[in-house]
This record gives C-alpha cells, structure tokens and sequence, in this order.
C-alpha cells in the first residue's frame, strides 16, 4: 500500500505564501487553497513521492556524539507527509533567512534544475537548498543579489551536498562565477560503494524506502508559475541528501574508500566551466560525423552550422529544429529535389514546408565549398591529450587495467584513474615508479593500487612496440581521448 502526502504549514503559519507571491509559482486556484491536507496542490504535491508507508521518513538532523557536530541520518520519527511546504525565496529578504539558516549549519544540499530541452543556451531556473531542517526554493528570475552565495559555497567548514554535481558545478560557475570548496557528491558515493544504479531514484529507494517520481525531470523550469509536480519534484531532490551523506561516509570508512570520493570530489571542486559559445567544427562530436565520405562531412558542416544558428534564432535547443540522425543521412544522400528530402527519416512534409530551403541551400554551399579531406580534431574536453597511434595502443591497454580493477572491486571505473589521467598516462610512458611518481599524476592511494600494474602495462607495451607487434587495427587512429571518462 502506498500513502498521499499530507503537507501542513510551519509554525509561522500561511503568511509566508502572499497570495501575489504564490500565484507566481502555483496556477489559479492552487494558490488559493494553501496546501492544506485533501486540496489540490496537497493531493499533487503527494502524487510527487509514493512510498511504502512504514519505511519512508523524513530526515530529522541530530547531534552526533562526537564533538557537538551535527548529523544529519538515518531518518527519524517525521514521516513525509508532516512535512512543511518548502519556502519560496524570492526577495532580499527570503534570501536573508535562507543564508541565516545555512550559517548555522556545517552540511547543506544543494541541486538545481535548468532548461536545456527547452532553450538554445540552458540557464538555472530554480536553485534548491535544504539547510536548517528546511527545504528552500531560490527563484533566479526574482530580483536576487545571487552572489550572496558565493562565500557559502567556498566556506572550506560547510560542506556542499550534490547528487552527480558535475552539470551544477559549471552551471552554476558559467552564470554566476561561483567556486566550491568542501564539496560532496553521493552520486559518486555510491558509485564507489558498488551501486550498478547510483541516480537518485535508485539510492533513496535503496536506503529509505523512498520512491520518487522523476517525471518532472525533463519539465520546462523556465515556466512560471511553476507546477505543484515540480514544486514538489524538486524539493525532494535534496531533502535526504544530508541523511544520505551521513550514511556514505560511514559505509565508505568502513570500506576504506572515503579517498576515493574524497579524490574525485576535489576535481569537481576544480572544473571550470567552457564559454558558452558554438563552434562550427563541434559537427564531428555527432554520432555518425568520421564516417562519412569528405563529400559527406562538408555537408553535415553546413546543416549543423544552419541548424545552430536556426536555433539559437528561436531559442530552442537544436535537436528541436532537426535531429542528429536527419542530420546525418542528408549529409550521406545530399539530396537535390523535395521527393529525395522526403526519403530522409526526420524530414515531413510540416519538416519540409519549414527547412526546405535552408536545407537545398546548405547542401549547395557544401557543394561550392569543396569536401573536407580531413576533419578537425575533436574539440578537447578539459586537459584532454593528443595521442599518435602508439599513445591510442597504450591509452587502451591502460583503461583494460582500469577496467579490470573496476569489476574485481566493484568500483565505477571513472572514480579509479579519471580519463584525462589515463591520457596524460598514456602520453609519458613512465617506465618505472619514479618515473610515474614523478609526474603527480596520481593520489597516493592510487600509487598503492596502480602503480606497479601501470609499469608493468607500459612495459609490455614497449615490448610489444620494439617487436613490431602492435595490433593493425589500431594503425591511422589519433585521438585524446573519447567516451564519458
């Protein structure tokens, strides 16, 4: 049996939703009925989060024994549906409170939700902390001083919780310029601890009974008002993420892995965000793009080149305008009349009616251009590294080491050796510890579990290099790197 949520107001009571103010995040007559248990927005608000009706609780932070610390897990005695609404911030002054809270906290959570489906250049549409016991929902489209935050997140004494913070990470550093210290990612947390499914969904039902309905996921955040769904999707988002922590780091100490999240949260801490700005090369990262014929590729320049722009005319994400695999079969056929263009999967008739023309004259400045005889290098992500054949050769025998690692201790391979360090790896060819130990490549714990198989591996290979035994399949192919990690 699954029960509703039931939500009731704080102790400051209904004042803290102006009907002015709610009616900007909740529609019509939803903001009238305050979330009282049995209305609308407390049957949608319950709709968000099923549970069964024994295990699922809310987490209630506490004292830990030690040293007055706080901690923040596992749930107590307040079950979901005693939970209070969450608290809009969208003045100076809910601002204000919410950064009180968090300064009488050494953990918060923190999430955010943007509009990538929904426009060229995603931006943050709702920020989500849960500090203080409360959930709070930071409107970045209110008149905010957002920078207020800022010492916050580089606070080294306060710990930052994230679930897979690496897309906040540079959102949050590409709006607002906003650095991390003292980050944790339970994400990460339980990737290490050797969960096969470590999205949020998966980890809360797996620790506390809690199932979640992501729905909302993919939801236009740019909207307002905002949905009672998403109100009640993205408040959830962080609420156990503190509980959550406090039971990873018990479960990773226990383990003797808290260095490896430790290890990979530091890197989150370091990534810089990309400018936010196309390039008309980026058409060799689509699927499909160094297969085609030079012909081919000069093609698909041109359509992906006109798709962006189209795009960022109408502020739409460019997989709306056409999609990749359209894009890659026009550039295969290159079509001359409208009955070729509507043999191409993608392309309808309302398709043709919109496109047609950009489309013919694409093809054509394609055509006047000439075929590209060689395709640019992939554009680099982060301190990714140009390897010759014999780097790509080594670079694959050192991520069949990781990978071996990774299953024998039921580790996500990218929280072992990152995939830049396997490049960078791959690229010196360290001969002997020193030599590996040299180029600070590696944490300590890494050394201990890595360094004589990498040695060992580069050693093998050198061999096999002097004997002429490199495998052919890998002759002609150049790269840094490619893949997730």
């Amino acid at each position: 049996m699954d029960c509703g949520a039931a939500f009731v107001w704080p102790s400051g009571g209904p004042s803290i939703w102006s009907s002015e103010r709610a009616h900007r995040w909740f529609p019509g007559p939803v903001a009238r009925l305050n979330f009282l248990p049995g209305t609308l927005a407390g049957r949608a608000m319950a709709a968000a989060v099923t549970r069964p009706c024994v295990h699922a609780r809310a987490p209630t932070p506490r004292r830990s024994h030690a040293g007055g610390a706080k901690s923040y897990g596992p749930p107590m005695d307040q079950r979901i549906e005693d939970l209070p609404p969450p608290t809009l911030v969208q003045t100076e002054a809910d601002l204000s409170r919410l950064l009180d809270a968090v300064d009488g906290d050494d953990a918060i959570a923190v999430d955010t939700e943007a509009d990538s489906f929904f426009s060229y250049r995603d931006k943050v549409c709702l920020i989500q902390v849960t500090a203080g016991g409360e959930d709070w929902l930071v409107d970045p489209f209110a008149d905010l001083d957002l920078g207020r935050f800022a010492p916050v997140f580089e606070d080294p004494d306060t710990v930052k919780i994230f679930h897979d913070a690496e897309y906040d990470v540079l959102i949050l550093g590409r709006e607002y310029g906003f650095r991390f210290e003292a980050l944790f990612d339970t994400r990460v947390a339980a990737a290490v601890l050797g969960s096969q499914t470590p999205g949020l969904a998966s980890v809360l039902e797996g620790e506390f009974g809690v199932r979640l309905d992501k729905s909302q996921q993919r939801s236009n955040w740019a909207q307002r008002p905002l949905s009672p769904k998403q109100i009640a999707y993205a408040r959830l988002d962080t609420r156990f993420l503190l509980p959550l922590m406090d039971r990873q780091r018990a479960a990773l100490e226990e383990r003797g892995r808290t260095m490896i999240v430790d290890s990979e949260c530091r890197r989150l801490e370091s990534l810089e965000a990309p400018p936010a700005e196309s390039n008309p090369d980026d058409f060799v990262k689509i699927k499909g793009a160094r297969t085609l014929d030079p012909a081919g590729a000069s093609a698909l320049r041109e359509l992906f080149i006109m798709r962006d722009k189209l795009a960022e005319k109408h502020d739409s994400p460019p997989f709306r305008i056409l999609g990749n695999k359209s894009l890659i079969e026009l550039a295969e056929r290159r079509p001359r009349s409208e009955r070729e263009l509507l043999r191409v999967e993608g392309i309808t008739s309302r398709v043709l009616t919109r496109l047609g023309d950009r489309l013919q004259r694409a093809l054509e400045r394609a055509e006047r251009n000439g075929p590209i005889e060689r395709l640019p290098a992939t554009p680099r992500r982060g301190e990714q590294v140009d390897l010759d054949e014999l780097g790509v050769e080594l670079h694959e025998r050192l991520k069949r080491l990781r990978r071996d690692v990774s299953t024998e201790r039921q580790i996500e391979s990218a929280y072992l050796l990152h995939r830049s360090t396997l490049q960078h790896l791959a690229a010196a060819a360290p001969a002997d510890r020193q030599a590996l130990e040299a180029l600070e490549l590696l944490e300590p714990w890494q050394l201990e579990w890595f360094a004589d198989d990498i040695v060992e591996v580069v050693r093998r290979f050198k061999d096999d290099a002097s004997k002429g035994v490199i495998p052919a399949r890998r002759r002609g192919r150049r790269r840094g790197g490619r893949g997730r990690r």
